[in-house]
């Protein structure tokens, strides 16, 4: 697969996550963040199975985020449930087991971090750190200047990020 297509599949991945969340937890539209969920799982789930090392992005971040007890509404169980029915019927990819606790963690780290730094020290960088996540940006880059992953799979890890942080943007602008 090109990887102009896995940039796309990761940028809607990235979007539809934040603005279903969004929906949810600002609104209170479990219909529309559902739907706007299945889009997000059709996404992952189509760059795991042609990509493996999206396969140990896509699964470790819902495995971090069920840790970290961030699975917390039904359109999150609807996502993950579309994302496993099409892994399944599709095939999972060979994995490193070792790889993906590697990426499990960066993401449980991303989630924690993100919920108690703010609260315990006032330090402006290590809230910005964990603010925008930087944990599970860090493992990837790591694991990509190591060869383990493709440098361009950190690229569009960070354009998954940035439409990320777009959807945030343009759902404040108009809600």
């Amino acid at each position: 697969m090109s990887y102009i297509i896995l940039a796309l599949l990761f940028i809607l991945s990235g979007f539809f996550m934040k603005y279903s969340d969004d929906f949810m937890d600002e609104l209170g539209n479990v219909r529309f963040a559902s739907i706007l969920g299945v889009i997000c799982g059709i996404a992952s789930a189509v760059a795991s199975i042609y990509s493996v090392e999206a396969a140990y992005i896509f699964i470790a971040i819902p495995i971090g985020n069920f840790i970290a007890m961030k699975i917390d509404g039904i359109h999150h169980v609807i996502t993950l449930i579309v994302y496993i029915v099409i892994l399944l019927a599709c095939g999972i990819p060979n994995l490193s087991l070792v790889i993906l606790l590697i990426c499990i963690l960066g993401t449980l780290a991303d989630e924690v971090g993100h919920e108690l730094i703010s609260k315990v020290t006032q330090n402006r960088f290590l809230n910005f750190f964990f603010e925008y996540r930087f944990v599970l940006k860090i493992v990837i880059f790591l694991l990509a200047v190591c060869g383990v992953f493709n440098i361009w799979i950190f690229v569009c890890f960070i354009m998954f990020e940035l439409s990320y942080v777009f959807a945030g943007m343009v759902f404040s602008r108009l809600n």
